[in-house]
């Protein structure tokens, strides 16, 4: 809509006497704008779209080590895809491309950069040693407030509505990294960044309908400010994730206004809305109706279903994801939806992806409600009879949520999250999948176990300490609950932080600014995520847990003796206690792991409890990380 205001704008600008009578060929995109030499993949597709473009014939001036292999004209008259071919010493440059058309000829500059970054310094991956945050740009802080209401952008700020944009951006986390690395956090996984140009009545706050998958919302920013903000954490050893979306896009996608062909998106009238029925994807008796509506199926009204399996579409969803790595320096990505896309494409992309980057790491989000389910979609499961793979090491830990809300809501049994965990035989990789308490699609952990904040201070003590990549919600270090009732949106889930804009009258990001609640469990919260970054046992060591009793559950982190290859290494004694009043817990039956064991160490207060003799009291409503001591 932009563009064809702007075309008109022009045009009655121009006098009469003017206007040409055969409007000459000009190129409006170029995507992606650039691409490097020296890339592992040697094919580059390149999108040109401009008016009548396909009526032009395509040449490349010679450049050693680049050919020209194809031009793609497709249904509509105003794309051209072209297939290079880069050769592994293709040396940086600049490409011409000529358009000659009938109705004049012109040329496009295309640089080939060198690839600058240095190895070790982007493209991580993530892993169990690292504590993730997850936070809304949106809602985190706002740091530039000449960026909240953008002219010709359809949507402004309007902090009236818990639900529409409030003004967060690239700046405000700049300027808060101070806070985040003090909490001990080691990688930022970011809602998405692209641009959302949507409609107020839809409110795109939250990045998942994409209109240009090339470009930051200018609302959180420039392209430049988020390589800024990429920079700024790899100075402080802290990774950044970035959240992807190939199932679909905003309807208000430059695309949709003229797709390229007539099978770009899936069709709403012949599928309408998924019925996000996530087995329906892997059920060996799925009906054929069921899984094409999961995975054809729009996962909301203004989100058109992308399809994969146009081959254009899919080598231009595979060169975005490398450009944004090679360009921004990324250190990992969250698939969003990773279930409803062409599943064969799916692993194909991870595929692509970790070719060219082997450190690289990728969680899919995969949103089921049994163990199996959610471990066909995790490598190396053997119940796949289809054969499939997902090629992905770490998927979202949805079982162990649902457990951590049974375990510690009023009523909750531990023995849920005992069980849930003895079904690990089902991962080849149990400590990939990427566990938390809550995320910005489902309530604050806190209002789903009763307002109580202690049980939140136990279950943070839980997720450090346990199997898995522990992912933290923004907010939750603080104790967060729904800011209003789940009848107003998902806006409730997604306050803002107390300090991120100026009119604020407090600030958490300070410690002077926090209630006594938030105080309490923000240090709970940074005394262990401090201590994880260098708890190797926590990281990478076994896990033994025993049968809960009497609302108390222990589990032991640990880890070989290195002289020995046997027990008596480094090791952790994590104990819950959901009772109301202290617990004299009877120790005979951990002896296995307490062999020879005097003390444990509380890493959060210090404190030390001794373990040689019958009993141990536990303080009441508490979880106890205990170093082991001999």
């Amino acid at each position: 809509m932009r563009r064809l205001l702007f075309a008109l704008a022009a045009l009655v600008a121009l006098p009469i006497s003017a206007q040409p009578a055969t409007a000459q060929p000009a190129i409006e995109r170029v995507e992606p704008a650039f691409w490097w030499a020296g890339m592992v993949h040697s094919e580059l597709q390149v999108l040109v779209y401009g008016d009548d473009l396909a009526r032009a014939r395509v040449s490349l001036d010679a450049y050693p080590g680049v050919t020209l292999r194809e031009t793609v004209a497709v249904e509509s008259p105003n794309y051209v895809f072209l297939s290079l071919d880069l050769a592994p010493d293709v040396q940086p440059g600049t490409l011409t491309f000529r358009f000659d058309h009938p109705d004049g000829t012109l040329t496009h500059a295309y640089e080939l950069r060198p690839r600058t970054r240095q190895p070790g310094t982007y493209a991580q991956g993530f892993n169990s040693e690292d504590v993730i945050y997850l936070m809304m740009p949106d809602r985190f802080a706002n740091g530039d407030v000449a960026n909240d209401s953008i002219p010709g952008y359809l949507e402004g700020v309007d902090r009236t509505d818990v639900n529409a944009r409030q003004g967060g951006d690239m700046r405000g986390v700049i300027d808060r990294l101070d806070y985040l690395d003090d909490l001990g956090l080691t990688a930022i996984w970011f809602t998405p960044v692209f641009e959302n140009d949507m409609t107020p009545e839809y409110g795109a706050y939250h990045g998942y309908a994409a209109t240009d998958m090339y470009a930051i919302d200018p609302r959180f920013g420039t392209n430049d400010e988020f390589i800024e903000l990429v920079d700024a954490c790899h100075a402080r050893g802290m990774k950044v994730i970035m959240d992807m979306i190939h199932n679909h896009v905003g309807d208000r996608h430059w695309w949709m206004a003229d797709p390229p062909t007539s099978d770009w998106v899936h069709s709403w009238d012949k599928y309408g809305q998924t019925n996000y029925v996530g087995s329906a994807a892997l059920d060996p008796y799925a009906s054929d109706y069921d899984r094409d509506q999961l995975l054809n199926g729009w996962f909301v009204r203004e989100m058109p279903d992308l399809n994969q399996q146009n081959g254009l579409l899919a080598q231009y969803l595979l060169q975005k994801t490398i450009w944004w790595i090679e360009h921004s320096g990324i250190d990992g990505i969250r698939m969003d939806t990773y279930l409803y896309p062409d599943k064969d494409y799916m692993a194909r992309w991870v595929d692509y992806v970790m070719a060219e980057y082997p450190t690289f790491n990728i969680v899919g989000e995969a949103w089921l409600q049994r163990t199996a389910h959610q471990a066909y979609w995790q490598t190396g499961f053997e119940g796949h009879i289809d054969g499939y793979d997902a090629r992905l090491r770490s998927v979202t830990d949805f079982q162990v949520h649902y457990a951590m809300v049974r375990a510690f809501q009023p009523t909750g049994n531990l023995y849920e999250l005992y069980v849930q965990l003895s079904q690990d035989y089902l991962y080849d990789h149990p400590n990939d999948l990427v566990t938390f308490l809550d995320n910005h699609d489902v309530p604050r952990y806190r209002t789903q176990v009763g307002g109580d904040a202690e049980a939140v201070r136990m279950a943070l003590a839980v997720l450090l300490t346990t199997r898995g990549i522990p992912q933290v919600y923004y907010g939750t270090e603080l104790a967060f609950e729904n800011d209003g009732d789940e009848a107003l949106g998902h806006g409730v889930r997604r306050q803002t932080m107390p300090g991120g804009w100026p009119d604020d009258d407090r600030s958490v990001f300070e410690s002077a600014g926090r209630t006594p609640e938030e105080a309490l469990t923000h240090e709970h919260f940074r005394a262990l995520a401090q201590w994880r970054k260098t708890a190797d046992v926590v990281h990478h060591g076994r896990l033994t847990q025993f049968v809960p009793r009497d609302d108390t559950y222990v589990y032991f982190r640990w880890e070989d003796a290195p002289t020995t290859g046997e027990g008596n290494g480094d090791a952790v004694m994590v104990i819950v206690n959901r009772n109301d009043e202290p617990y004299d817990l009877g120790l005979a039956r951990f002896a296995e792991r307490l062999t020879n064991v005097r003390s444990g160490r509380d890493v959060v207060t210090g404190e030390t409890y001794a373990l040689d003799g019958d009993t141990v009291t536990l303080p009441a409503r508490t979880t106890l990380v205990l170093e082991l001591g001999r």
